[in-house]
Protein backbone atom coordinates (compact mmCIF):
# COMPACT_ATOMS: atom_id res chain seq x y z
CA UNK A 1 0.00 0.00 0.00
CA UNK A 2 1.46 3.32 -1.07
CA UNK A 3 1.35 6.03 1.64
CA UNK A 4 -0.30 9.37 0.92
CA UNK A 5 0.28 12.72 2.56
CA UNK A 6 -2.15 14.35 4.98
CA UNK A 7 -2.87 17.01 2.34
CA UNK A 8 -3.83 14.23 -0.11
CA UNK A 9 -6.26 12.78 2.46
CA UNK A 10 -7.80 16.22 3.06
CA UNK A 11 -8.75 16.39 -0.64
CA UNK A 12 -11.13 13.44 -0.25
CA UNK A 13 -14.59 14.83 0.52
CA UNK A 14 -16.39 12.15 2.56
CA UNK A 15 -19.81 12.90 4.00
CA UNK A 16 -22.66 11.23 5.89
CA UNK A 17 -25.91 10.78 4.00
CA UNK A 18 -29.19 8.90 4.37
CA UNK A 19 -30.50 6.58 1.67
CA UNK A 20 -33.98 7.78 0.73
CA UNK A 21 -34.64 5.55 -2.27
CA UNK A 22 -33.28 2.24 -3.60
CA UNK A 23 -34.24 0.82 -6.99
CA UNK A 24 -33.24 -2.19 -9.05
CA UNK A 25 -30.63 -1.51 -11.73
CA UNK A 26 -31.20 -4.21 -14.38
CA UNK A 27 -28.92 -2.46 -16.91
CA UNK A 28 -25.84 -2.84 -14.68
CA UNK A 29 -23.29 -5.50 -15.67
CA UNK A 30 -23.15 -6.81 -12.08
CA UNK A 31 -26.24 -6.84 -9.80
CA UNK A 32 -26.64 -3.37 -8.28
CA UNK A 33 -29.09 -0.85 -6.90
CA UNK A 34 -29.59 2.75 -7.92
CA UNK A 35 -29.58 4.81 -4.72
CA UNK A 36 -30.80 8.32 -3.93
CA UNK A 37 -28.94 9.69 -0.92
CA UNK A 38 -29.81 12.82 1.08
CA UNK A 39 -26.70 14.73 2.16
CA UNK A 40 -28.60 17.59 3.81
CA UNK A 41 -29.71 21.06 2.71
CA UNK A 42 -26.26 22.37 1.76
CA UNK A 43 -25.23 19.43 -0.48
CA UNK A 44 -28.61 18.04 -1.50
CA UNK A 45 -29.54 14.67 -2.96
CA UNK A 46 -27.01 12.61 -4.92
CA UNK A 47 -27.33 9.41 -6.99
CA UNK A 48 -25.11 6.37 -6.69
CA UNK A 49 -24.93 2.84 -8.03
CA UNK A 50 -23.96 0.19 -5.49
CA UNK A 51 -23.30 -3.53 -5.93
CA UNK A 52 -24.82 -4.46 -2.57
CA UNK A 53 -27.73 -6.68 -3.64
CA UNK A 54 -26.38 -9.86 -1.99
CA UNK A 55 -26.37 -8.41 1.54
CA UNK A 56 -29.11 -5.75 1.48
CA UNK A 57 -32.71 -5.59 0.35
CA UNK A 58 -34.05 -2.34 -1.07
CA UNK A 59 -36.39 -2.02 1.90
CA UNK A 60 -33.69 -2.29 4.55
CA UNK A 61 -31.56 0.36 2.80
CA UNK A 62 -34.19 3.08 3.18
CA UNK A 63 -33.25 5.30 6.13
CA UNK A 64 -29.74 3.83 6.48
CA UNK A 65 -27.00 6.39 7.02
CA UNK A 66 -23.93 5.75 4.93
CA UNK A 67 -20.54 7.32 4.21
CA UNK A 68 -19.75 8.41 0.65
CA UNK A 69 -17.06 10.24 -1.31
CA UNK A 70 -18.59 13.20 -3.13
CA UNK A 71 -15.70 14.69 -5.08
CA UNK A 72 -14.89 11.90 -7.51
CA UNK A 73 -15.83 12.51 -11.12
CA UNK A 74 -19.30 11.28 -12.08
CA UNK A 75 -19.35 7.74 -13.45
CA UNK A 76 -21.69 6.96 -16.33
CA UNK A 77 -23.16 3.46 -16.07
CA UNK A 78 -25.43 2.98 -19.06
CA UNK A 79 -28.04 5.74 -18.86
CA UNK A 80 -27.38 6.26 -15.13
CA UNK A 81 -24.93 8.86 -13.83
CA UNK A 82 -23.44 7.92 -10.45
CA UNK A 83 -22.58 11.14 -8.58
CA UNK A 84 -20.87 9.73 -5.48
CA UNK A 85 -19.06 6.62 -4.26
CA UNK A 86 -20.71 4.81 -1.37
CA UNK A 87 -17.99 3.35 0.88
CA UNK A 88 -17.98 -0.26 2.00
CA UNK A 89 -15.74 -3.04 3.20
CA UNK A 90 -15.25 -5.76 0.61
CA UNK A 91 -14.42 -9.41 1.24
CA UNK A 92 -14.52 -11.08 -2.16
CA UNK A 93 -18.19 -10.55 -3.08
CA UNK A 94 -19.48 -9.73 0.43
CA UNK A 95 -19.87 -5.96 0.55
CA UNK A 96 -20.80 -4.23 3.83
CA UNK A 97 -21.67 -0.53 3.87
CA UNK A 98 -19.73 1.88 6.09
CA UNK A 99 -22.22 3.55 8.42
CA UNK A 100 -22.36 5.79 11.46
CA UNK A 101 -23.00 3.88 14.70
CA UNK A 102 -25.20 6.79 15.89
CA UNK A 103 -27.72 8.84 13.91
CA UNK A 104 -26.07 12.13 12.91
CA UNK A 105 -26.96 15.10 10.75
CA UNK A 106 -26.85 14.49 7.00
CA UNK A 107 -24.01 16.35 5.32
CA UNK A 108 -21.49 16.05 8.16
CA UNK A 109 -17.97 15.77 6.79
CA UNK A 110 -15.84 12.76 7.65
CA UNK A 111 -12.26 13.55 8.50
Amino acid sequence: MEPISWSDFEKIAMFVGTIIEANDFPEAKKPAYQLLIDFGAEIGIKKSSAQITKRYTKEELIGKQIIAVLNFSKKQIGKFSSECLVLASINQEDIVLLTSDKKVENGLRIG
